[in-house]
């Protein structure tokens, strides 16, 4: 049998391991991306490994997430990221250039290479034609040192798509459809790879609304062929030469098949509050809605702008209706400046926000309470809007843009279809790097603010654990419920300071707890349901709890990132053998591991001692996996593989 494009690519980055769905593979990566958020302390953690200067063909810092700089924190920490880019290597994109996503799909993306980010939605770059994959920071950190990437080799589900999409239906709501078919739940270890006639009918733009929206899938990532339609846009954006042609064999082999004939895909909406809550517009039409934001990383392209003010252009936001409008890079902005399409979206009463990831991270814009809000993001958690009784909905440009003026959630498709926007191809971007800093060439001076620190150290691993579960938790536990973002996101290089936030919203009292059992040298364990870790890549979920004092995570399953940045930091994830254990189990009970460093070096299964009874657990992990739990985490055991 063939080989899929995505297998192509994984076969020419190889350098450990066999292509064999499931088991442990190392390779090669080409590219990598941070944002602020995150890339803080990856930088620090790639100080902290001693290597003089990157080893990629090109990495790149971004700073998208922390740009309202309330207090000294986050300017003090944009200082730290642009000395210290400078100094070993790496370009730096400053806030007001653009969101990460964007911008690198826009400038740096070339089809058959692969990227490593420390976003969960680097998979964006999947619609350019490259392996992208959300990553913890401190895996970016070790593959910027030119260390491998580590990950199983995943199954390969085919989406073959037919068709065109009819006018007033957007990419958005494809990949809304295929979250209403596979759910948020169920597919690690799993990458979506689409072919078929339809992709032809799909911009580069389009195609990475899809990818990006696939990290919600919960898959390692999403790819589109590279064709004639990448190169078309590589073209405009003055790339050309970046481009070659990656398809699948025509007798490529997949793990599963899905069919969608795009004609027949209707506008839809992610409804409160999981991405994958998925309702067609004709059922929930007609609600009122107080809040409409137009942007993120998933739906602010220069077409999506367009779009927008093509419906805006002559009519007014509704009355009561707050209507903001991001735009993803300072590419995209500029050209609607300078073509009049800003100034159509402006005269609809539209606020302008900054060229970040803002409202999607809860950065501002918080809905007012039990507040309708229309997003066009990726996201929307409980909390997470900043709001915890906000009724976030995620939809289409379109639907957004039409919701607005009515001030009710409006079906596109009640509209006529001879009024839809038609947009030109863009033929030519405008094109201005300058904002895109170079590395120095000479020494430059790191700049350190008081909010910098150190990265967190581990001790190896004892050989027993013994503790308290400090809190239970139920399904679909994601990183936001674990570190809450918004405005703590600017202690994220402050790790005792941030780690007094952990499941804030969730337990207030349990960071307090924690810490003064670690201090009291008691260890902590969580007890959590299905889909552990949904969400963002986000680190600061693994270092911040290890920091308190946790050292064992037990749940009935984990998603893939969070996984291994609990793995990375000396975190034990145990699955429970008997998902109806999880009923017998409670916070409060006392836990004990004996013969722990045997067992992880040898055994897949774990027997813990819990409240007097004993649960079996599985440890379905990899042996550099079970090296890195020994000796404390990966920066320890990084360390010691670079030193020798």
């Amino acid at each position: 049998m063939g080989l899929s494009a995505f297998y192509k690519i994984l076969q020419e980055h190889l350098l450990e391991g066999t292509l064999t769905p499931g088991s442990e593979i190392g390779i090669r990566i080409d590219q990598t991306l941070t944002q602020d958020a995150t890339g803080t302390m990856a930088y620090l953690q790639f100080e902290a490994l001693g290597i003089p200067k990157v080893k990629t063909d090109i990495s790149v810092s971004y700073v998208d997430h922390n740009t309202l700089q309330m207090g000294f924190e986050n300017a003090d920490d944009h200082a730290y990221l642009r000395t210290m880019n400078a100094s070993y290597g790496i370009y730096h994109s400053p806030a007001g250039n653009g969101i990460c996503h964007q911008v690198h799909l826009e400038r740096f993306g070339m089809p058959g290479a692969t990227l490593l980010g420390s976003d969960s939605h680097t998979p964006t770059g999947g619609g350019i034609g490259m392996i992208a994959i959300g990553a913890g920071g401190l895996d970016v950190a070790v593959a910027m040192g030119g260390g491998p990437f580590y990950l199983k080799a995943p199954k390969v589900v085919n989406v073959r798509l037919s068709g065109k999409l009819r006018h007033w239906v957007s990419a958005k709501d494809v990949i809304l459809a295929i979250l209403g078919i596979l759910t948020t739940k169920g597919n690690v270890g799993t990458v979506i790879e689409y072919t078929g006639d339809g992709i032809r009918t799909l911009s580069v733009p389009e195609r990475a609304t899809i990818t990006n929206m696939g990290a919600e899938l919960g898959v390692t990532t999403s790819l589109f062929p590279s064709d004639a339609v990448t190169h078309q846009f590589l073209a405009a954006q003055g790339r050309g030469a970046s481009w070659r042609e990656i398809l699948p064999d025509p007798d490529a082999e997949y793990a599963r098949v899905i069919d969608i004939d795009l004609s027949t895909i209707v506008p839809m909406a992610a409804c409160p509050h999981s991405p994958d809550n998925i309702k067609p517009l004709s059922e929930i039409k007609g609600m009122q809605v107080q809040q409409v934001a137009i942007g993120s990383c998933t739906n602010s392209s220069y077409k999506d702008l367009m779009i927008v003010a093509e419906i805006l252009k002559g009519k007014k936001a509704a009355p009561g209706v707050s209507l903001i409008v991001a735009p993803g890079s300072r590419q995209a902005l500029e050209m609607i400046a300078r073509n009049g399409a800003l100034s159509d979206i402006i005269a609809s009463g539209a606020r302008i926000m900054e060229s970040a990831c803002g409202f999607c991270i809860g950065a501002g814009q918080a809905p007012p309470t039990g507040g309708v809000s229309l997003r066009t993001n990726n996201r929307n958690f409980e909390g997470r809007s900043g709001t915890a009784s906000g009724q976030i909905y995620l939809v289409s440009p379109e639907t957004a843009a039409l919701s607005a003026i009515a001030g009710t959630l409006v079906n596109p498709l009640d509209r006529p279809e001879s009024v839809y926007p038609t947009i030109a191809q863009v033929e030519a971007f405008h094109i201005d790097d300058s904002m895109i800093i170079p590395p120095s060439e000479k020494p430059v001076k790191i700049i350190r603010g008081p909010n910098i620190g150190e990265p967190p150290r581990t001790d190896s691993l004892p050989d027993e654990l013994r503790g308290v579960i400090g809190l239970k938790v139920g399904d679909k536990i994601t990183t936001d419920h674990i570190m809450p973002a918004g405005p703590r996101l600017k202690y994220r290089s402050n790790i005792p300071k941030y780690s007094e936030f952990v499941f804030e919203n969730v337990d207030p009292g349990f960071a307090k707890r924690a810490l003064a059992d670690r201090q009291k040298g008691v260890f902590t364990a969580i007890l959590g349901g299905a889909s552990y870790g949904q969400g963002s890549s986000r680190e600061h979920a693994a270092i911040c709890p290890m920091h308190l004092g946790v050292r064992l995570v037990m749940a009935k399953s984990f998603e893939r990132i969070h996984s291994d940045n609990l793995i990375n930091f000396g975190i034990i994830p145990l699955v429970l053998e008997n998902p109806d254990d999880y009923d017998l189990i409670n916070a409060g009970d006392d836990f004990t591991l004996s013969a722990l460093r045997e067992t992880i070096a040898h055994a897949d299964t774990i027997t813990a001692r819990i409240a007097g009874a004993e649960y079996r657990f599985t440890l379905a992990i990899s042996d550099r996996q079970r090296a890195i739990l020994l000796e404390g985490g990966l920066l320890n055991h990084t360390r010691k593989k670079f030193n020798a």
